[in-house]
C-alpha cells in the first residue's frame, strides 16, 4: 500500500494506533535515517496490522473510527507516525510523544543531506529544503526560488531530479502483513506484538493491564501523562512505567503487573490520586531533608513503590521525625547499593512483603539490607569512583546539602533555602581539569569524586581553572572555615599539582566520616529536623534542566570503549562530559556525553557528539549548536568507518 494511501486511512479512522502501544520514541536521528533511507530507494521493512471489528477496536486517541473494521498498527507505529507528521506537519490523533522529533527536517540539495534546522547553518541559504514544505506544497514553488538564484540555475535539472526523489517518497509501497481472525483477543496480539518485535520494546502485562483500564476509562494514560509532566516541569524524569509501578503497589501491595487485571477503573483513578499525593510528599521530603532535590542526583527511583505503600498503610503521617529519619536511612543505603539495580520486580516483592506488617516493618527493612550487602559503613574507597555518573555522586551532592557547606566566595550556606535553585550549584573540580591533563593524570584520576565539589556560578566562574595552591589559600586566608566545610583537606603540602593522589585520599577519608556521621544520625533519629510547612512543595516549581551528561558507570565505561576505538583508527580524542555555555551568560545549555569540538577531522570536519540515552532536548542543543550528533553507538561508528576515514574495508570493532 502506498504511504500516501496509508496516511488517508489514518485521517479516514481505516488506520489507527491500539491502546495497549506505547507512545512515539523515536529521536532525531532515527527520523532522520527513515527519511535518508527512502530518499535513497532502500528497503525500510513491512507493517504488521491487527484487522478486527471497529465495534471491538480499543484504540488510541479521541479520532472517529470507520465502520465495520479497522486497522490497528502493531508493528510500525513510529515509522508511520514519523512520515504522517513529516507530510502532514501535523501529528496523527493518536499521537503520545515529543512532535519536535520529527519538526523542522531540511535536505540540501548539493550535499544531499538530511539535517535538522539550525539557523546559523541555513538561514539565507536557499539549497537547505524544507522537507514538510515541500511536501505541501509541491516543487513549483521551490523551483521558483532556485531560478531566480544565478549560481544555482544551471543545476536546475539535477535539482528537480533530487526534489522529486523526495515528493516521491509518498508513492513508495510498503508491504502489509495482517493479523485476522475472531481467536485474536487483545492477550493474543500482544503475544504477537512482543514475537515480532523482538529488536524493539516488548509489552509488559503492565501494558496490557493498562490498555484495558483505558478501556473503561479513556482517560486513564493522559492522566497519567499529566502528572509525569508536572515532574517534568519541577526537574524530574520519570517514567510511565515507574508510576503505574507506584499505583500497583499502592492497590495490590504487590511489585508484578500481573496483579492489576483485577482493578476497576475507579480504584485505578484513585490509585492514581494516592499516587500523586505520596510522591509529592516523598520528593518534598527527601529534598528538605537531604538536599536531593533534581533529577540527576534522585536515585533509587524503584524503592519509591514501596515508600509509596508505606505511606499509604500508615494514613501519610510517620509516628515521629525517627520513624521518618530511619525510613530516609535506607532509601539512602538503597541508592549506595544499588538495592534495585537488578531483578526489580523480585527485589520489590521481598521487601514489599516485610511492610506489611506494621509493627517492626523498618527493622525488618533494614535488617535485610544487612544481610544482603553486609556492612553499611561507607569505607574511604567508596568514593573512588569517578565521573557525575558514579554511583556515589549524589551523596557528594547530599553531604553538601545537609551539613551547609558553604560557598567560597560568599559564604552562604549551600543548604535547603536554596532549594529550587538548583542551577545556582555547579560542579567544581578543585584541581582543574586542564592542570591535571599538563601533568600527566588520565581522565578517571581527573574526574574523580573526590576532585568534586559544589559552588555557586558566580564562584565557580571566579575561581575558573586557576591552582589549588593559590586560590585555596587566598579562600582559606579570609575564612578557613569556608574551605574545611567542603572536607578539604588543610594541609597546604596536600594542594600542590605533585601531592594530588595524596589529596584525594585525604578527602575521601574524610567524606566517608561525614557520610557515616550523618546516617548515623539518620539511624538514630538524633536530630529532630521537622518538616516544615513553610518550605515551599518542590513538585510546584518549574526549573531549566540542563540536559544530558552521563548518568551511570556503565554508560561511562561504553564512552571509554568508543573513545578509544575513535583514538585506535588515528582520530583525536573526544572529550567526554562536554559542556557548552551561553557565551553571553555563562550559563549551561547542555552536556554531550562524548563530543569532538572541533570534528573528528580537526578543523576539517562538523563537530560531532555521540549522545547515549539522552533526552529530546540534548539532540536539539546539539543541532543548534552546529553539532552533528548521533545516539547509537553502530551508527556513529559506521559514520566514522564510511565518511571520516572513507574507507572501502570496514575497521574492525
Amino acid at each position: 500500500m502506498k504511504i500516501s494511501t496509508i496516511l488517508d486511512q489514518i485521517d479516514d479512522g481505516g488506520v489507527a494506533l491500539p491502546e495497549f502501544q506505547r507512545g512515539y520514541v523515536w529521536n532525531r536521528e532515527q527520523v532522520r535515517g527513515l527519511i535518508d533511507s527512502l530518499y535513497k530507494k532502500h528497503p525500510v521493512g513491512s507493517l504488521l496490522v491487527w484487522t478486527t471489528k471497529t465495534e471491538n477496536a480499543d484504540a488510541r486517541g479521541d479520532g472517529k473510527l470507520q465502520a465495520g473494521t479497522v486497522k490497528l498498527l502493531l508493528d510500525g507505529q513510529q515509522r508511520i507516525t514519523t512520515l504522517y507528521g513529516m507530510i502532514r506537519g501535523r501529528p496523527p490523533r493518536f499521537f503520545d510523544g515529543n512532535a519536535d522529533a520529527f519538526t523542522g527536517l531540511y535536505f540540501h540539495l548539493d550535499d544531499q543531506l538530511f539535517q535538522f534546522y539550525a539557523p546559523l547553518k541555513m538561514g539565507g541559504d536557499p539549497r537547505w529544503i524544507s522537507i514538510t514544505e515541500l511536501m505541501q506544497k509541491g516543487l513549483g514553488e521551490f523551483l521558483q526560488r532556485i531560478a531566480q538564484v544565478p549560481e544555482l540555475a544551471p543545476n536546475l535539472t539535477t535539482y528537480i531530479n533530487r526534489l522529486n526523489a523526495i515528493s516521491s517518497i509518498q508513492e513508495i509501497d510498503l508491504h502489509i502483513e495482517e493479523v485476522t481472525g475472531e481467536d485474536k483477543t487483545v492477550d493474543v496480539v500482544v503475544e504477537i506484538f512482543n514475537k515480532v518485535n523482538s529488536g524493539g520494546t516488548k509489552l509488559s502485562k503492565g501494558d496490557l493491564a493498562l490498555a484495558k483500564i483505558c478501556a473503561e476509562w479513556p482517560q486513564a494514560r493522559e492522566e497519567m501523562q499529566a502528572r509525569l509532566r508536572k515532574y517534568e516541569r519541577a526537574g524530574f524524569h520519570f517514567e510511565l512505567d515507574w508510576l503505574l509501578r507506584n499505583i500497583n503497589t499502592i492497590l495490590t501491595g504487590e511489585a508484578f503487573f500481573s496483579f492489576l487485571k483485577d482493578v476497576e477503573p475507579a480504584q485505578f483513578r484513585q490509585g492514581l490520586l494516592d499516587a500523586e499525593k505520596h510522591i509529592d510528599r516523598l520528593l518534598n521530603l527527601v529534598a528538605s531533608r537531604l538536599g536531593l532535590d533534581h533529577d540527576r542526583v534522585l536515585g533509587s527511583r524503584y524503592s519509591f513503590p514501596l515508600l509509596t505503600r508505606y505511606l499509604v498503610q500508615r494514613g501519610g503521617r510517620f509516628d515521629d521525625h525517627r520513624e521518618r529519619d530511619r525510613l530516609l536511612y535506607w532509601y539512602v543505603n538503597t541508592m549506595l547499593w544499588g538495592r534495585y539495580a537488578g531483578s526489580t520486580e523480585t527485589v520489590l516483592n521481598q521487601d514489599l512483603r516485610l511492610i506489611e506488617e506494621k509493627d517492626g516493618a523498618l527493622d525488618r527493612l533494614i535488617q535485610q539490607l544487612r544481610r544482603d550487602r553486609g556492612d553499611l559503613r561507607i569505607q574511604s574507597q567508596d568514593f573512588t569512583g569517578w565521573s557525575r555518573g558514579a554511583r556515589f555522586y549524589p551523596l557528594l551532592y547530599m553531604l553538601t546539602r545537609v551539613w551547609q557547606a558553604q560557598d567560597w566566595e560568599t559564604g552562604v550556606e549551600l543548604s535547603s533555602h536554596l532549594l529550587g535553585k538548583t542551577s545556582s550549584l555547579q560542579v567544581h573540580h578543585i584541581f582543574p581539569k586542564a592542570l591535571l591533563y599538563k601533568h600527566g593524570y588520565d581522565r578517571s584520576m581527573v574526574n574523580a569524586l573526590a576532585n568534586f565539589t559544589f559552588l555557586t556560578q558566580e564562584t565557580n566562574l571566579r575561581v575558573s581553572d586557576r591552582n589549588p595552591a593559590e586560590y585555596l589559600e587566598e579562600f582559606a586566608a579570609r575564612n578557613p572555615s569556608v574551605i574545611e566545610s567542603h572536607w578539604i583537606p588543610m594541609d597546604r603540602e596536600l594542594w600542590r599539582i605533585e601531592n594530588y593522589p595524596a589529596f584525594l585520599e585525604a578527602r575521601r577519608e574524610r567524606l566517608a566520616r561525614a557520610a557515616n556521621e550523618f546516617l548515623d544520625s539518620l539511624l538514630g533519629g538524633t536530630v529532630a529536623a521537622p518538616e516544615s510547612a513553610d518550605v515551599p512543595s518542590i513538585v510546584d516549581r518549574e526549573v531549566v534542566v540542563v540536559p544530558g551528561g552521563v548518568d551511570s558507570d556503565d554508560e561511562m565505561q561504553l564512552l571509554m570503549e568508543v573513545n578509544d576505538w575513535v583514538v585506535a583508527q588515528g582520530l583525536p580524542t573526544g572529550v567526554i562530559e562536554h559542556e557548552i555555555v551561553d557565551a553571553t551568560t555563562g550559563q549551561p545549555l547542555a552536556v554531550f556525553d562524548l563530543a569532538w569540538p572541533n570534528g573528528l577531522q580537526e578543523g576539517l570536519s562538523q563537530p560531532t557528539v555521540l549522545l547515549v540515552g539522552e533526552t529530546l532536548a540534548a539532540e536539539e542543543a546539539a543541532n543548534a549548536a552546529g553539532y552533528r550528533f548521533f545516539t547509537d553507538v553502530e551508527a556513529f561508528k559506521q559514520h566514522v568507518r564510511h565518511e571520516v576515514l572513507a574507507l572501502e574495508e570496514p575497521v574492525p570493532a
